[in-house]
């Protein structure tokens, strides 16, 4: 099982070019303010795999006040993200982790699947190229630890 990160540029190349079978993504984007539309990828135009698509801010918990959100109101489909990652991993998918930039949200997600499945996430927080969300990663890491648990 393969777990790559990829940013919202390096994802839709993927998709025009030679988008890889077996493969499910994760694909964080930013909330639309009010009164516009959701940047979401269309990525049923390019594919029929499945997808698990999330807004979210990428915020530190540093930052929650200010975004009027905690720890546990932060991320409420970390439970749901966790079953769609335990089913591919138990249909033997790779994953593809994507953010708009490839480096915070896709990162902290992919570590915290690499930490849960294999207990080697720390490579990706050593990574100079990523910046790992690491509320990302300890709500997903949660779940997941949760989901096999009840």
């Amino acid at each position: 099982m393969n777990i790559t990160i990829h940013s919202r540029k390096s994802v839709i190349k993927l998709l025009r070019t030679n988008f890889p079978a077996n493969t499910v993504v994760i694909s964080f984007y930013d909330p639309p303010e009010p009164d516009e539309k959701p940047r979401k990828i269309p990525f049923s135009d390019w594919t029929d795999q499945k997808v698990f698509q999330i807004p979210l801010d990428d915020i530190s918990f540093d930052a929650t006040a200010e975004h009027k959100v905690n720890y546990g109101s932060y991320f409420p489909e970390a439970d749901a993200l966790a079953g769609f990652i335990l089913e591919a991993a138990r249909e033997g998918r790779d994953i593809i982790c994507q953010c708009e930039d490839g480096r915070s949200l896709s990162a902290g997600c992919a570590a915290a699947i690499h930490e849960y499945l294999f207990g080697d996430g720390v490579f990706v927080f050593a990574d100079y190229r990523y910046a790992p969300n690491q509320m990302v990663f300890h709500k997903v890491y949660n779940a997941l630890w949760m989901a096999e648990r009840n």
